[in-house]
């Protein structure tokens, strides 16, 4: 399979925010963005935090996800992926909560899954300086050259969960490489 080359203007944002969070000694604050913040950035999140530990540098990241629907408000990842995540050493225990205009201020890097996450982000960024924080999760998948997007897998079967983690594990291992190769 052919690998994804990572888009040169994407390593610049993620170059200038580990530039940015290190001249103010401060962590590294990254978000993950899906619509019901149930499935995708819960997982994403879940699956930095433990590359992190592993890595040995969980104390330079703040990680966190939400959504745009508030209708989950609240809850634990849908019970779908939690399975799916655990059977995999992840747990998720993240609450879902919808995006809020300070998280634009309070975040480094905003990572939508889908083409209407990042249009939405997009609508809702308060300027263009926060705009440029916002990526595309599945440009970091480089090892998953037909993504295009992290599936919502809500209406889909187990397989659904399956290649959202796969995806996933892929984008978080590339951020996770190209911020440790900037610190």
């Amino acid at each position: 399979m052919k690998e994804k080359k990572l888009n040169p203007v994407i390593v610049d944002k993620i170059r200038k925010a580990v530039d940015d969070a290190r001249a103010e000694q401060r962590p590294l604050a990254v978000l993950f963005v899906c619509l019901g913040n149930i499935c995708r950035s819960p997982a994403a999140d879940g699956i930095m935090t433990k590359m992190a530990q592993e890595a040995g540098i969980e104390e330079k990241f703040m990680v966190d996800s939400c959504g745009f629907y508030g209708g989950h408000a609240g809850d634990l990842p849908d019970l779908r992926m939690r399975k799916a995540a655990l059977q995999r050493g992840y747990h998720l225990d993240h609450r879902s909560r919808t995006i809020r205009p300070s998280d634009f201020d309070n975040f480094d890097l905003i990572f939508g899954m889908d083409a209407s996450n990042l249009d939405d982000l997009h609508d809702a960024a308060p300027t263009l300086e926060a705009e440029e924080k916002i990526i595309p999760m599945a440009s970091l998948a480089v090892n998953h050259p037909e993504a295009d997007s992290v599936p919502d897998p809500y209406w889909s079967g187990a397989d659904g969960f399956y290649l959202v983690l796969d995806i996933l594990e892929d984008a978080c291992s590339t951020l996770l490489n190209e911020i440790k190769d900037n610190m």
